[in-house]
């Protein structure tokens, strides 16, 4: 048996988190559900957007097909990344028996013996066609969905806690005072404060603290990540590996390899990897009239029915300094912002409105930024790399068409 992650046509709505990577893929209450999923202790497999074919580990005919696969799991990886969604997967696993769970018209998962799979052509639509061909049974359960940019967000304050108890069960930590959980060589400095009388804290392998830091659960630092001296880590952060993290951050996901490392706010945010926020960045989260914040996304204005949102940043996007980023705005993958915020900016955008410029990023551009933001932690860029920023590029253009016309290119990088 093995286990394939799919996306469906919704996956585009989690834009710009689901822009560079599967959507099985975006971290959120600590956990990715890709990784999730390896506690069932099966093969996993992905089957993305066509463009992301490569970037992960996709399934292919042998995946398919292998003379001692008998059912495969599949799994939407719109699911959120939480410890009762593994539990339910985990008890169909030990009692395999055939069976498809959808929500409305969305398929979630399915048990599918692996000899029906042999046409599949890795659309959802065409599993879809599967399993209704082969009469496979509806399964009766419920699991937690993305459908928007700010349910990532929602759902990470609502699992995180009990996501870390989950974590700390299944790795050995070092617990030097109740409730901060240490994993190999994390360190904390002896002047750091550590507050746990609201959740607990896992530093993972080699995370460090600096002197006067302030750390409160539930918040998860990952392996090789850097809290930076004096630094205010708030409540629900949860940042993945080689982060740097400074001034005040809560409530926030930060991806792998993102920095935001000077003072400045980042709260109820979400950023992608290879983000970097410059010196006194910082983004509101509130509205001046404490009310419902609302998205702009995809063409419609989305109730979040949340009071507290800040912003979506996509991957390899960065700020200059004192950049402020207006309530519950997103930034798409490979943007650089300039001044204030007040809009949504589409992927490639060098947005610099507050002063009378604005430019597209070429891929050339973005490459080549790339290439020595990747050398600076010992990175070589590869052919993947360069393609996936080509192809992403090709896919966002009708968003800075619609956006502000034809732009300008920005020159190539010196």
């Amino acid at each position: 048996m093995g286990v394939i992650l799919f996306e469906d046509k919704k996956t585009a709505g989690l834009s710009p988190a689901s822009l560079a990577r599967p959507v099985s893929m975006i971290p959120c209450g600590g956990y990715r559900l890709g990784d999730m999923i390896q506690s069932l202790g099966l093969p996993i497999a992905h089957a993305p957007r066509p463009y992301l074919r490569g970037v992960v580990e996709t399934v292919n005919s042998a995946t398919l097909t292998g003379e001692t696969a008998d059912f495969h799991l599949l799994v939407n990886g719109r699911l959120v990344p939480a410890i009762a969604t593994l539990d339910s997967l985990q008890e169909w696993v030990a009692n395999p028996e055939p069976g498809v769970v959808f929500q409305e018209d969305t398929l979630l998962a399915a048990l599918v013996p692996a000899a029906a799979l042999k046409q599949w052509d890795f659309s959802a639509e065409s599993l879809i066609e599967i399993i209704e061909s082969k009469k496979i049974p509806r399964r009766e359960c419920s699991f937690p969905v993305f459908e928007h940019p700010h349910h990532i967000i929602q759902y990470h304050l609502e699992f995180l806690a009990a996501n870390l108890s989950h974590r700390i069960q299944c790795d050995k930590y070092e617990q030097p005072i109740t409730g901060l959980f240490l994993g190999p060589g994390a360190t904390v400095d002896s002047s750091a404060t550590i507050d746990t009388s609201e959740g607990i804290i896992v530093l993972e392998r080699g995370a460090q603290v600096g002197p006067h830091a302030h750390l409160q659960g539930p918040l998860i630092v990952g392996a090789d990540s850097s809290v930076l001296p004096q630094a205010v880590i708030g409540t629900h952060t949860a940042a993945e590996n080689n982060c740097k993290l400074g001034g005040e951050i809560s409530c926030s996901i930060i991806s792998a390899f993102s920095n935001k490392a000077h003072f400045g706010f980042l709260g109820h945010s979400y950023l992608g990897s290879w983000v970097n926020l410059g010196a006194g960045t910082t983004n509101s989260n509130l509205k001046n009239t404490y009310g419902e914040i609302n998205l702009e996304h995809g063409g419609q204005r989305i109730a979040t029915g949340m009071q507290f949102l800040g912003c979506l940043i996509g991957d390899y996007s960065k700020t200059a300094i004192g950049t402020n980023i207006f309530t519950g705005k997103m930034v798409g993958a490979c943007a650089m912002l300039y001044g204030t915020i007040t809009e949504n900016v589409p992927s490639f955008v060098n947005y610099a409105k507050q002063f009378g410029k604005m430019t597209s990023v070429s891929p050339k551009v973005a490459s080549t930024i790339q290439a020595r933001t990747y050398a600076r932690r010992g990175i070589t860029q590869n052919e993947t790399d360069r393609h996936l920023l080509n192809e992403l590029y090709k896919i966002t253009q009708s968003d800075r068409e619609h956006f502000a016309g034809e732009l300008p290119q920005e020159p190539l990088v010196l």
